[in-house]
């Protein structure tokens, strides 16, 4: 038993050790998160598909040429090919806000990424993080497509998310891993001009 015991607590030991090596980690899946999902703006399947959270939004509808509800006819499915669709698309600035949309979440996973070499470069891009998942939680409210339609099953709108929903409601996780790192940042930035 006493083996067991003494297992038990070295096991904790090391957990409790190894605070730098996780934080480290959100910095790393962050990065992944943050580069896939940018790289993956130049695509035009995920352009068109991120329409509705943009065109729904106040604080970003402004990008496109067309208001919401106008883009509901002009929706595709992942991988589908319309060319009156696509020029559609085209007229929107649907690819090419979501270009530099990639462009600016590439760079933020970045910027967080480096704040295992540098806090202060760390400290921006948690910063920039925490703002965009704020942003992007903001969907919840806006977008209707993140809720279950009524569609006669009785099953429909809060709390039952759509595959939209689900991809909102994961940056729940993004933005307290980003708040941690904020904390180590900020501490590391105080110790430095504190000596």
């Amino acid at each position: 038993m006493e083996t067991i015991k003494t297992l038990f607590f070295h096991c904790l030991e090391i957990a409790a050790s190894s605070k730098k090596l996780a934080l480290n980690l959100i910095r790393v899946a962050i990065l992944i998160i943050f580069v896939w999902i940018g790289g993956l703006k130049f695509y035009n399947y995920e352009a068109e598909g991120i329409v509705p959270f943009v065109a729904n939004s106040p604080f970003m509808n402004f990008f496109y040429n067309e208001k919401a509800p106008d883009y509901k006819e002009f929706k595709l499915k992942e991988g589908e090919f319309n060319q009156a669709k696509h020029e559609w698309h085209q007229a929107n600035n649907t690819y090419g806000f979501s270009h530099g949309l990639g462009i600016l979440i590439m760079t933020i996973g970045i910027l967080a990424f480096l704040g295992i070499f540098s806090p202060e470069i760390g400290l921006a891009g948690d910063i920039l993080v925490i703002i965009m998942t704020i942003g992007t939680l903001s969907f919840l409210v806006t977008t209707p497509e993140v809720w279950v339609p009524d569609m006669g099953s009785g099953e429909s709108g809060f709390p039952l998310l759509t595959g939209a929903g689900r991809l909102v409601i994961k940056d729940t996780a993004i933005i307290a891993g980003a708040l941690a790192l904020l904390s180590q940042n900020a501490k590391q930035i105080l110790d430095k001009y504190k000596r």
